[in-house]
């Protein structure tokens, strides 16, 4: 088996509110020094051995990924199950 985990990130020239709200939060705490703050998500898969990183390519851009707004990277890892 594989653990692929997909980190998606809003693209630089999307505006991410969630990111504004929560770096005013932060600053309001009294963290000044913070300069930007970006949300995103991250998915975990376990799949098939047989899984390639084109197919799992294709399955972010078909399903797990809006590209049109959001760019994304995965890391595949090989997993033992006991």
């Amino acid at each position: 088996m594989k653990k692929v985990t997909v980190a998606v990130a809003l693209r630089e020239s999307i505006l991410d509110p969630q990111g504004v709200a929560v770096k005013g939060g932060l600053v309001q705490l009294g963290f000044a020094g913070v300069e930007e703050v970006r949300i995103g998500k991250r998915i975990e898969l376990l799949v098939a051995d047989e899984t390639t990183d084109a197919m799992i390519h294709e399955m972010c851009q078909k399903l797990l990924v809006n590209t049109v707004m959001e760019d994304y990277r995965f890391d595949v890892e090989e997993v033992t199950t006991a």
